[in-house]
C-alpha cells in the first residue's frame, strides 16, 4: 500500500508541470527551446505541444515503469533503501525542473540552466556516491559488471573506490557551474567516474578478487 500510495504521488508531481504549462499556453510561443549547450545558449527546439505535454509524459512514464524494473530485480532485496528513494523522487524533481526551467525560458526569463542543472547534479552524484559503498549485489543499482557481480569482495572494493569519485565529481560539479563549461570539462569527470571503477574492478578479478 505504501509502495503504491508513494506511486501516486510521484506520479501526480510528474504531471503538475502539464496543468502549469496548459496553463500558459496560450502565452508560449509555437516553438520552445528544449535543449541548451553548455552554456545554456538553446541549441534545439521543440512544438509547443511538446513541450508543455510530451516532456513531463516522458517522466511520468519513466516514473510508472520504474517499479516493475525494481520488482524485476532477482537481487532486489539487497538494494540499497536509500538508492531507491533518491532514484525515485529523481525523476518528479527532474520533471518538475526541466520542465519548469523551460517554460521559464520560453516566457523570457533568465533561467540560468547552465548554472541550476550542473548544481543539482553535482548535489545528486555527492548523495549517490555517499550511499554506493553501502549498497549490496544487484541487477538493477549499482556498478554492475561481470566481475562484480560474480565476487562480492570486487563488488564492495569497486563501490568504495566508485563512491568517493563521485563524491568528488559532485563537488567538481558544482564548484564548475559557477566558473564556466567546456565540453572537455563536462566529459572528463563524467568518464572519470565511470571507467575508472570498471577498469579497478577488472584489476581486481585478474588478481583473482
Amino acid at each position: 500500500m505504501k509502495n503504491k500510495k508513494l506511486l501516486v504521488i510521484t506520479s501526480l508531481i510528474c504531471l503538475l508541470p502539464m496543468l502549469v504549462g496548459a496553463a500558459l499556453y496560450s502565452r508560449l510561443p509555437e516553438t520552445i527551446a528544449t535543449h541548451f549547450d553548455l552554456q545554456g545558449n538553446p541549441d534545439g527546439w521543440s512544438s509547443r505541444a511538446f513541450a508543455v505535454f510530451g516532456l513531463p509524459g516522458i517522466l511520468l512514464a519513466v516514473n510508472l515503469l520504474l517499479p516493475f524494473m525494481l520488482q524485476a530485480d532477482p537481487k532486489r532485496r539487497n538494494m540499497s533503501g536509500a538508492l531507491i528513494n533518491i532514484t525515485i523522487w529523481t525523476i518528479p524533481v527532474l520533471s518538475l525542473l526541466c520542465s519548469g526551467l523551460t517554460l521559464g525560458y520560453a516566457l523570457g526569463y533568465d533561467t540560468r540552466i547552465d548554472k541550476v542543472l550542473p548544481v543539482l547534479m553535482g548535489l545528486l552524484f555527492i548523495l549517490i556516491g555517499n550511499y554506493l559503498p553501502k549498497t549490496k549485489q544487484s541487477y538493477t543499482m549499482g556498478i554492475k559488471l561481470p566481475w562484480t557481480l560474480a565476487s562480492e569482495e570486487n563488488w564492495n572494493r569497486t563501490h568504495r573506490l566508485a563512491g568517493f569519485l563521485w563524491v568528488l565529481g559532485g563537488v567538481y560539479f558544482i564548484v564548475m557551474s559557477f566558473i564556466g563549461w567546456s565540453l572537455i570539462a563536462f566529459l572528463i569527470p563524467l568518464a572519470v567516474m565511470v571507467l575508472i571503477p570498471a577498469v579497478y574492478s577488472y584489476l581486481l578479478y585478474r588478481k583473482g578478487i
